[in-house]
């Protein structure tokens, strides 16, 4: 029996609200909704944190 492999249909994506690191030389993000704390500091370099917004794929 065979399956296929072809292309996939594509995740919805929406608007989500993120943290990003303020470090210009660090990728680090998270998802707002996945904090705990209100001014989080990045996981990555422990750099300040600021809100921004992105177009990422819908989890609910």
């Amino acid at each position: 029996m065979a399956f296929s492999r072809g292309p996939k249909e594509p995740l919805p994506e929406v608007e989500t609200k993120v943290w990003s690191c303020s470090n210009e030389d660090c990728n680090g993000w998270m998802r707002a909704s996945f904090s705990f704390e209100e001014e989080p500091k990045c996981p990555l370099c422990h750099s300040s944190m600021q809100h921004e917004v992105r177009m990422l794929p819908d989890l609910e």
